[in-house]
């Protein structure tokens, strides 16, 4: 009888994307059995930001050097320091093997090889005295490839029963398969702009799509929204923030409509551009699902118009329960440092159009191995 050794890692995942809602933590297992995966996430939690901390993440590209190096290292103790109240708070002293975390975009520049993730890796591990593994996204840049999405890698080992991968964040993002290659891009703004239109009704989002039901759709600006040049741009690319927010918010902002009527065209726009990018990347075959992750898989009128416009392509949105709905890119950073801390593949080329795929991170190392 053959045995097959099966490796398990106990990782914390962590999450900060462009909606600016906080930092997601994940304490996963992962398990790898004859190169198939599987996780169990065992805590998770969201730590909301301070309206300080929204305000220095928004403009932080708007620092002088020494500001941004400043900035680059608080918040990385500030991410460590949260972990520890993490570990402390969920018993998981001695439990954590390493930490994998993606830190918060402030720059992305793919077109002179340039992102830059604040919350520093050396400081993190410091500060928690763990292996930490950063900067997960700067190889595939100097490779030439966008830097987004790194998630594929993930969608292919650990919801690989799916035919379409969406997370609708800040930036909703897709995943599809073309033969045996995966192919990732950006698809539109989403939640960064939606929460900002909810901020004008006083409110930190649009809880569960509320106020965008009671809207009207502005077909005029619906029109001019989904004529912009980027949607008609070939993958692989990628949508900093800045860019994500001039693609739409000009648009809208200068309309002069209450914010009701402008959340529900937001919304129509999402899913009428999730469903152009997937038409492009047709499904031949019965029962077509897509998963969906995100903050936008818990707003329940985008999903309820998602499956309208998806309904003729043949394709079921699926909503997973609700720990892999909120926090499935964290969950992918913890399989993303794994597959480093591994030395093996974690950023796939044909998701990124980078030169060829990479092992992206680097490690720091909390500990002393003098002691």
């Amino acid at each position: 009888m053959l045995y097959f050794r099966s490796m398990e890692y106990k990782v914390i995942g962590l999450m900060s994307g462009s909606s600016l809602d906080g930092l997601d933590i994940v304490y996963t297992t992962l398990e790898e059995t004859r190169g198939q995966w599987k996780f169990d996430i065992l805590q998770a939690e969201t730590i909301p930001y301070h309206e300080n901390w929204v305000q220095s993440l928004k403009h932080a590209s708007q620092l002088s050097v020494p500001e941004f190096l400043r900035l680059h290292t608080a918040y990385g103790r500030y991410i460590g320091e949260q972990v520890n109240v993490f570990i402390n708070k969920h018993d998981l002293e001695h439990k954590v093997h390493f930490i994998a975390s993606h830190g918060h975009t402030v720059f992305h520049e793919p077109a002179n090889n340039t992102t830059c993730q604040i919350g520093d890796g050396a400081t993190i591990a410091a500060v928690t005295s763990l292996p930490v593994i950063s900067d997960l996204r700067n190889i595939d840049i100097a490779l030439g490839g966008q830097g987004a999405p790194i998630v594929p890698i993930g969608d292919r080992l650990l919801f690989g029963n799916f035919d379409y991968w969406l997370n609708i964040g800040g930036i909703a993002n897709i995943t599809v398969k073309e033969g045996d290659k995966y192919i990732a891009f950006d698809v539109c703004p989403a939640n960064q702009i939606l929460n900002t239109l909810a901020m004008g009704q006083g409110k930190a989002f649009d809880y569960e799509g509320n106020i965008a039901r009671n809207g009207n759709l502005l077909i005029d600006v619906l029109s001019q929204l989904n004529e912009k040049p980027y949607y008609l741009q070939p993958a692989p690319k990628s949508l900093s923030n800045e860019a994500a927010q001039a693609l739409v918010f000009p648009d809208l902002l200068e309309t002069g409509h209450s914010n009701e009527d402008m959340l529900r065209t937001v919304v129509q726009h999402i899913c009428e551009q999730i469903a152009a990018a997937v038409k492009q990347y047709p499904v031949s075959k019965e029962n077509v699902q897509m998963l969906v992750t995100g903050g936008g898989a818990l707003n329940n009128f985008l999903i309820e118009q998602l499956h309208e416009v998806l309904k003729p392509l043949g394709i079921n949105p699926i909503v997973p329960y609700e720990e892999v709905a909120k926090f499935k890119e964290a969950l992918i950073m913890a399989l993303i440092g794994t597959l480093r801390w591994r030395e093996e593949t974690n950023v796939l080329a044909t998701a990124t159009g980078a030169s060829r795929d990479s092992v992206g991170g680097a490690l720091w190392m909390g500990h002393s191995y003098s002691e």
